[in-house]
């Protein structure tokens, strides 16, 4: 754990935070409590990329900053720090915390549509939980738009950069998901043959969703 509750030690990536801070951590109990407080972040359609104390301040996150708060919340409970990163075609990427419990992966994730947040830890691999994504991730346009996956990205290795304790902005952590390998889901015959998304669960993807910041398919 994060903090030792019997002699009240504080993980050096935490010594930082604020008692406000940490006590928001210690109300999470389960990684759905930590899923249901990033849904109530209201969603931030700006180019911006706050580290996790910053979101806390601003109240506010898209799926970057979500994912590395939740991966941050993950580490105070005792988790490994672990992002995955998710590229699609003509629509945003996405970035999901994952953690695994019983042997089985799970995440958590903030996202602009109802569809691409949490997930059960019941995958066996990443490759499974990333295609649990595959039919939810659609554009507004209702393609099936998700393409490739990056293995998890341990977040301890930008400890020295203060990732966890800086107010700043952490660009360089989504920097490097642009450098690191991502494994292709679909062939050019399977991308050719994709169906629309059902207008029904389209509509409910989108349902409360900040308009502002959903992505403009471009022409084919």
């Amino acid at each position: 754990m994060a903090r030792t509750l019997t002699t009240g030690t504080i993980h050096p990536a935490f010594r930082r935070w604020t008692a406000r801070e940490r006590r928001l951590l210690q109300s999470f109990k389960t990684p759905m409590d930590i899923q249901r407080h990033v849904n109530r972040l209201s969603y931030n359609a700006e180019p911006t990329s706050y580290a996790p104390r910053r979101v806390i301040l601003e109240g506010t996150a898209h799926c970057f900053e979500g994912a590395l708060f939740a991966a941050a919340a993950l580490r105070w409970m005792g988790h490994r720090p672990l992002i995955v990163d998710l590229v699609a075609e003509n629509d945003d990427d996405h970035v999901v915390a994952v953690f695994r419990r019983n042997g089985r992966w799970g995440a958590i994730a903030k996202s602009n549509t109802t569809v691409l947040r949490f997930r059960e830890p019941v995958y066996r691999s990443i490759f499974e939980l990333t295609m649990s994504y595959f039919d939810m991730y659609f554009n507004t346009r209702g393609e099936k738009t998700l393409r490739s996956y990056s293995r998890p990205v341990e977040l301890t290795r930008f400890d020295p950069r203060g990732w966890m304790e800086s107010l700043e902005e952490a660009d360089y952590i989504s920097d490097y998901l642009y450098t690191i390998p991502h494994r292709e889901l679909l062939s050019g015959a399977m991308k050719r043959c994709l169906e629309k998304t059902d207008p029904a669960l389209q509509s409910a993807g989108f349902m409360g969703a900040n308009t502002a910041g959903l992505y403009k398919p471009g022409k084919k």
